[in-house]
């Protein structure tokens, strides 16, 4: 019985090594070597340890899986196939080609039981230590003994190019300072990388790095061996205190004759090594070749995951049952449901209260909307007191056996920070978010673009916007990046002129569901009467007439953030000069892109030619929403080390200057 068991599992193995590199010849590109090598780490994992049911890929108290070497997709491809995932066979043999749901990486929200879009090497290591801080949270919040409800784990398989990435390594040490048990991950040790062996640029024992961030660490010597790997998990499993890296001594491209080679990392093995390759494996010419018993084999996971999924569902009525307001609570942050009347908790701030940076009207607004929405969860790097991002009376999130509080200390890391608020927003029940100067989204800009491709629901947190910024001079003014940002597909940036507007900003993010910046201002700022202005509907929609200027107007003013107030002074100057002059107020491009041409029409009248825009920022992109006959005032070029108001006047952004822009542009 034994050794039948140890030839199926054996069969299965080769399975899914041979799927793999048949996509990859089908292709004609890929990378067949990751597979080859993991097929016996990913199949002792999936077969024995991972709860989920394939049927319904979220539901919601699974284990999560993260394929962090994402070159590696046919691997997992092959996985979710063979385990009775909605994905075809046709569908793997149309893998990376047009509108195929096998692309090239994997790709979260197209394919089913893709749990994040990895590839960019390092992400899907930080995602996942955010997807087990998510639990974490969720767990401590509402477990109650005898009713483990999100008691799951999240595993992931983890490459040399993973661990040589700094996002990784920042991700891996706030795991490790956060104690977070139930995150286990499967290290492919085959010691090739692209140009050669490891050898050539990553030398150091990743072991005992791990070690010193807190991880238990284990080895498993050969990467073939299924019982060594299997008891290392069950050993990561039985550490509740401690995140685990477990090394697998592993051969890229086993079986093939390229073996233990660089030339089988990222091509396909071609005709000659593909029939070796057969030969040693026994494996049989057919392409695409699936035997039936294993297709029986590991379709049970179909069986079994309905059963344990089964199970959660009893122990979710037992649980409601003895704690329904908690189990309410729960099942509506699971199912991604703000609350009703959540937006009452908003402040409205009035004149009498500024000035008022927006920052800090932005902690105002985030304690206030805390109250009424318990998934909101998150925290800066390392700067708290200066993004206004604590939420006040709700515990921070510590190691193992502390409080489990709100409030993350990610640490001067900006980039595991970001990766990791993408892994909590995927795992679901939460609202995270992550906060850092604005200068420094350079350093969170790979993930802020995952964020965007996966359409996740991150919320990222940019304060010190400008040249306001002031003493600190040009590394910590931001020019370029608002452009940067708004370059980017499908990730919705605002940048509020006041408190009020600050409120609408935070309210747009988090009914979006979809990645948003709030870009706010360190100085103090005016703040708009309410009852003259309507910042809360103006903002939603991206743009619109803070200010008429008396009549159909002869030239448009427009700006966002802090400029506001300067255009508004400099219209109230050209107004008492005779020029009727409309403010408008546009914080948001992607937003007011999304709008009817109807209303965008309303805001910029087509035929007012005489437009002039206003940022703190680089001039580039104004040019669309300032036509030919329009000019802009921006920042074209590094910052100076002066107090703020100093600093912006030199450049131009005072009201002398933008009256005297403005006149120009009516002379024509």
């Amino acid at each position: 019985m034994a050794e039948s068991r140890a030839e199926l599992d054996q069969l299965c193995v080769n399975t899914i090594r041979m799927l793999a590199v048949d996509m990859v010849e089908a292709a004609n590109s890929g990378h067949p070597g990751m597979p080859l090598g993991a097929a016996p780490m990913a199949y002792a994992l999936w077969s024995r340890f991972l709860r989920h049911n394939p049927a319904d890929p979220a539901w919601p108290a699974r284990d999560r899986f993260i394929l962090s070497a994402g070159h590696g997709s046919a691997l997992l491809y092959a996985l979710l196939h063979l385990s009775g995932y909605g994905l075809s066979l046709d569908e793997v043999k149309n893998f990376r080609q047009w509108g195929s749901l096998t692309a090239g990486h994997p790709e979260y929200g197209l394919c089913p039981g893709v749990e994040a879009t990895t590839g960019p090497l390092g992400q899907g290591f930080a995602m996942g230590v955010g997807m087990a801080m998510a639990q974490r949270y969720l767990a401590g919040r509402y477990q109650r003994p005898g009713f483990p409800v999100m008691d799951h784990h999240v595993y992931a398989i983890v490459s040399d190019g993973d661990l040589m990435e700094g996002v990784a390594s920042e991700a891996a040490s706030l795991a490790g300072t956060l104690g977070l048990g139930r995150l286990i991950y499967l290290y492919d040790d085959n010691r090739i990388s692209i140009e050669g062996g490891t050898e050539l640029a990553f030398k150091e024992d990743p072991g005992r790095r791990f070690e010193a961030y807190g991880w238990q660490v284990l080895k498993v010597a050969d990467g073939n061996d299924i019982q060594a790997i299997a008891a290392a998990v069950e050993e990561a499993r039985a550490d509740s205190e401690r995140p685990s890296l477990i090394r697998v001594r592993t051969h890229i491209g086993f079986g093939s004759p390229k073996v233990d080679t660089a030339g089988v990392h990222g091509e396909p093995l071609g005709a000659e090594a593909m029939a070796e390759t057969r030969k040693r494996l026994a494996w049989p010419a057919e392409s695409f070749h699936i035997p039936p018993q294993v297709k029986e084999h590991m379709g049970k996971a179909l069986t079994r995951g309905k059963d344990w999924q089964d199970d959660w569902r009893l122990l979710m009525a037992g649980y409601q049952a003895k704690f329904p307001q908690e189990a309410a609570e729960f099942q509506r942050v699971l199912a991604g449901e703000l609350p009703r009347g959540w937006q009452d908790a908003a402040p409205v701030f009035q004149p009498k209260e500024g000035p008022l940076a927006t920052r800090a009207a932005s902690g105002k607004v985030l304690n206030a909307l805390a109250q009424k929405l318990p998934e909101l969860v998150g925290g800066s790097a390392d700067l708290a007191p200066s993004t206004k991002t604590v939420i006040a009376g709700s515990g921070d999130m510590r190691g193992r056996g502390a409080e489990c509080g709100r409030n993350v200390h990610f640490g001067v890391r900006e980039h595991g920070m970001a990766a990791a608020v993408n892994g909590m927003a995927l795992h679901g029940g939460v609202i995270p978010y992550g906060a850092t100067f604005f200068v420094f989204a350079d350093y969170c800009r790979p993930s802020l673009r995952l964020a965007a491709l996966m359409k996740c629901h991150s919320i990222f947190v940019f304060t010190h916007d400008s040249l306001g910024v002031g003493e600190d001079g040009p590394t910590h003014q931001p020019v370029e990046q608002l452009a940067s940002l708004r370059a980017m597909p499908g990730l919705t940036t605002i940048r509020p002129a006041d408190a009020n507007e600050t409120s609408a900003a935070w309210q747009v993010a988090l009914s979006r569901k979809t990645p948003t910046c709030l870009v706010l201002t360190r100085q103090k700022l005016p703040i708009l009467d309410p009852r003259l202005y309507a910042g809360s509907q103006g903002v939603a929609k991206g743009a619109y007439v803070l200010d008429e200027g008396g009549g159909e107007p002869q030239l448009i003013l427009l700006a966002s953030g802090s400029e506001v107030h300067l255009a508004l002074a400099a219209a109230q100057e050209l107004g008492a000069g005779g020029v009727k002059t409309r403010v408008v107020s546009m914080p948001s491009w992607e937003l007011f892109r999304e709008q009817d041409q109807a209303y965008r029409d309303a805001v910029l009248p087509p035929q007012v030619k005489a437009r002039l825009a206003i940022e703190a920022g680089a001039s580039l992109g104004w040019e669309r929403w300032v036509g030919d006959g329009g000019d802009i005032i921006g920042v074209d070029r590094f910052g100076a080390s002066a107090p703020g108001g100093k600093v912006l006047a030199e450049y131009g952004l005072n009201q002398e200057n933008v009256a005297a822009r403005a006149k120009a542009l009516l002379k024509g």
